[in-house]
Order: C-alpha cells, then sequence, then structure tokens
C-alpha cells in the first residue's frame, strides 16, 4: 500500500492548518467559561456500526493541543464497532480537548465511513485476487485521510496526486493524437527528466487494447467502461504483459463479477466521494 504520504511532517502540517481554520484567534466559546488550568475527561462514544477509522489521527490532535494528555485506548484503527462502544478516553486540559473536538469527531466520522464502505466492497472480491483501489475523486485539502481511511479499510492506494505516476486518459489521448503518439511521448519525457514513473494509460474497447500491446511502453492498462464480456476478453488478450484495472460505473452488484474476470485491480471513485459518516461523539465524563 502506498502511504508513504503519512509522514510526521505532512500530519502535523494537516493539524496546524485545520486548527487554524477552527480556532482562529482563539476558542472563545471555552476562553470564556472554562477555567485555563482545568482538566477534565472525555470518551470517544460510537453511535453506528462499522470500521473505526481516524484514531490515531485523533491521538495526535490532542497531543497536539496538550502534550501532557493522557489517552486510555481501547478500540484501534480497523476495529469493528456498534453502537455504545467507546473507542477511547482522554484527560487533559479541558480547554484543549474542547477546541479538538470538532476538528477530532470531523476527520473520524469522515475516515470511519470510508473505511467501512471500503472494507465492505473488499469483502465483495474476497474470492479473487483483485484489489481494490481508490482514486483522485477526494475532498480538497483532506486526501491524505481519506486515502489513510482507505488503507485501513483493506483497499489500496492509487496514485496520491498528478505527480507521482502517470495516467494517460482519454482527455491526454486526444489531445496527443492517439494512442501511439500518447506512448511515444511519454517515454520521450520522461527519458528526457531522467524520471521513473509508472505508466497507465486507459483504453475504452479491445482495439484499444491490442494497440497498446503492439505499442508497449506501460506498466498498466485501464479497462474503461467496458463490459463483463470485453473485460474477460482483455485480460486474456494481456495475458500477465501488463497489470490490469477496472474502472467506470462500479457498482455494489457488479463489483464480484468484474473481478471474476481476472482483473488484478478495480478503482472506485465511489470509496471517497460518496462513502458517508459514521456517527460518533466525544461527551465529558
Amino acid at each position: 500500500m502506498k502511504t508513504n504520504y503519512l509522514t510526521d511532517d505532512s500530519i502535523h502540517q494537516f493539524i496546524v492548518s485545520a486548527l487554524h481554520e477552527d480556532v482562529g484567534e482563539g476558542d472563545h466559546s471555552s476562553l470564556a467559561c472554562v477555567p485555563a488550568q482545568a482538566r477534565r475527561k472525555a470518551q470517544l462514544l460510537v453511535k453506528d456500526e462499522g470500521i473505526l477509522a481516524g484514531v490515531a489521527l485523533a491521538y495526535r490532535i490532542l497531543r497536539h493541543l496538550d502534550p501532557e494528555v493522557s489517552i486510555t485506548p481501547m478500540l484501534n484503527d480497523g476495529d469493528s464497532i456498534k453502537k455504545g462502544d467507546v473507542a477511547f478516553v482522554v484527560e487533559g486540559n479541558a480547554q484543549a480537548i474542547l477546541q479538538a473536538e470538532r476538528l477530532l469527531l470531523n476527520c473520524m466520522q469522515r475516515m470511519s465511513g470510508i473505511a467501512t464502505y471500503t472494507q465492505k466492497l473488499v469483502q465483495l472480491v474476497a474470492h479473487t485476487k483483485t484489489k481494490i483501489l481508490d482514486t483522485r475523486k477526494t475532498t480538497p485539502n483532506f486526501r491524505m485521510m481519506e486515502k489513510w481511511a482507505v488503507t485501513i479499510g483493506g483497499g489500496t492506494n492509487h496514485r496520491f496526486g498528478l505527480y507521482d505516476m502517470i495516467m494517460l486518459k482519454d482527455n491526454h489521448i486526444a489531445y496527443a493524437g492517439g494512442i501511439a503518439n500518447a506512448i511515444i511521448r511519454t517515454q520521450r519525457y520522461l527519458e528526457g527528466l531522467g524520471k521513473h514513473l509508472r505508466v497507465e494509460i486507459e483504453t475504452q474497447s479491445l482495439a484499444e487494447v491490442q494497440e497498446v500491446l503492439n505499442i508497449g511502453g506501460v506498466q498498466v492498462v485501464m479497462l474503461d467502461n467496458m463490459s463483463i464480456d470485453e473485460m474477460r476478453q482483455a485480460v486474456q488478450l494481456i495475458n500477465g504483459r501488463f497489470i490490469t484495472e477496472a474502472s467506470g460505473g462500479i457498482t455494489e452488484d457488479s463489483i464480484a463479477a468484474i473481478a471474476e474476470t481476472g482483473v488484478d485491480y478495480i478503482s472506485v471513485g465511489a470509496l471517497t466521494h460518496s462513502a458517508g459518516s459514521l456517527d460518533l461523539s466525544l461527551k465529558a465524563c
């Protein structure tokens, strides 16, 4: 799984930016009525069913605001949860807990929803070799956490951004003047820069798959919006020469049949753009 984007620095920057957006010049609600030195407890209550995600991030948020905070873990990232569970208990500076509350919950609720939906799809293809991939269809400035949640749910990260892989999609191919031109120009570009990036190209028919086979120069072939029969034929045609990825209009009803065609990966934008949030709450105790 591609989790090299999860560094201490990247997580720290996210927390600082998110707190700046929320707290601004100060949490006046807490400053107004809660003594500065007061220490209190709170527990993370689960009000839903699914897969828990964002626990490690929640700890980082709490410790950023109160380095001396005490956290008692009860559940971990990736654990199955049900209504009434307590994920953890925190004891620390009361103002810090209150400042952390909304950011912590926003992250955990969203991440848990993504992890839950990801695991559901992963289970639907568990009888095959196929892995479930996420996409770049993410929330601006929250991609890191959404992709993190996908891995917690058992999925696999695709490229993180435009810079860590080359993906030649229909518009690239159209602007380049066809599949052959797109691949050849890409090879020259990488040679000129001395870069070694994985190259993926989108195909929409068996004729386009054959064209890619004739040219080579890529590592991954995307089978976009093909029928089940076309995908099966494409996998047989490629015969292990390239990694295969099915994409386009993937649903819970179709995903198992698509995996059974023998594709290596299925990319699902809905993992991050359509997953709901789980109901969690941070309550004083």
